[in-house]
């Protein structure tokens, strides 16, 4: 049955929404599985499933774990743009493990037939883009190490969020002023919140250097469920969509690799 997802290199999991189990017919975790019945999902839980058949173009892949959310807040932000109700979201365990290439601005997702074999996704030219490494956790989360208004900073790479946010702790310790909007924020297992604003001087990632701009603020601690490890900058935020798009951003999840045109 044909699905409409969401490519979210923010979300470590791949779901479909709950209200969509029975048309899909997704099997459950049976008593004998070594997979959990549930599983954490930011400051929340959902239940997992198994889909015996998760097409994607020309390549299927068998019996794949998925996990049971809500997902009536990305609905209602695809009704905003006319675009279709979204059936699920499509995340880092697939993209990483089928060595997936997505070019954020061409709106093309490239996946390989035969993960492991050498040699880059077709069509693939990183002239004049500039290149930082990815670091992707245990739990499939994608970050990169930089620096926001020259102090350290370690953002994810979350294709899902439409806007760039910035998390209000981090924002309060660099003393940058925010105003307040009549807009709020939505995430999986989170809080509904409302966005402030900031405007920061500079955003820059190794070789990669985005100017002044302005971004979103809201409290995103329930993202990170560890403490970072000694030595790795804050978490600031989420690298979001309207960069990615902008900057042609290029994530290749086989050599975890973030580019953006210089």
């Amino acid at each position: 049955k044909e699905a409409w997802l969401t490519v979210d290199s923010g979300s470590p999991l791949s779901a479909i929404s709950s209200s969509r189990r029975e048309h899909f017919r997704l099997a459950g975790i049976g008593p004998n599985s070594e997979l959990p019945a549930r599983i954490q999902v930011n400051d929340g839980f959902g239940k997992l499933a198994i889909a015996h058949g998760f097409q994607l173009g020309m390549l299927t892949l068998r019996d794949e774990p998925v996990v049971l959310l809500d997902l009536n807040g990305l609905s209602k932000a695809s009704k905003l743009v006319n675009d279709a109700n979204v059936d699920g979201i499509l995340g880092a365990d697939v993209l990483l493990f089928l060595e997936a290439v997505l070019d954020c601005q061409a709106r093309t997702l490239t996946l390989k037939l035969n993960p492991g074999r050498p040699g880059r996704a077709p069509g693939t030219d990183y002239r004049n883009f500039n290149s930082v490494k990815l670091h992707v956790t245990d739990g499939y989360n994608l970050y990169v190490n930089g620096a926001v208004n020259g102090a350290p900073a370690r953002m994810m790479v979350d294709t899902g969020a439409p806007f760039t946010i910035l998390h209000h702790a981090f924002v309060q310790q660099l003393h940058v002023a925010t105003r307040k909007t009549d807009y709020v924020a939505e995430a999986l297992n989170l809080k509904v919140q409302g966005i402030r604003v900031a405007r920061i001087q500079k955003l820059s990632f190794g070789a990669i250097h985005i100017g002044s701009g302005v971004v979103g603020v809201r409290d995103l601690g329930g993202l990170v469920q560890t403490p970072l490890p000694r030595g790795v900058p804050p978490f600031a935020g989420l690298l979001g969509g309207e960069i990615l798009d902008r900057d042609h951003g290029i994530i290749d999840f086989g050599t975890r690799t973030l580019y953006m045109r210089k």
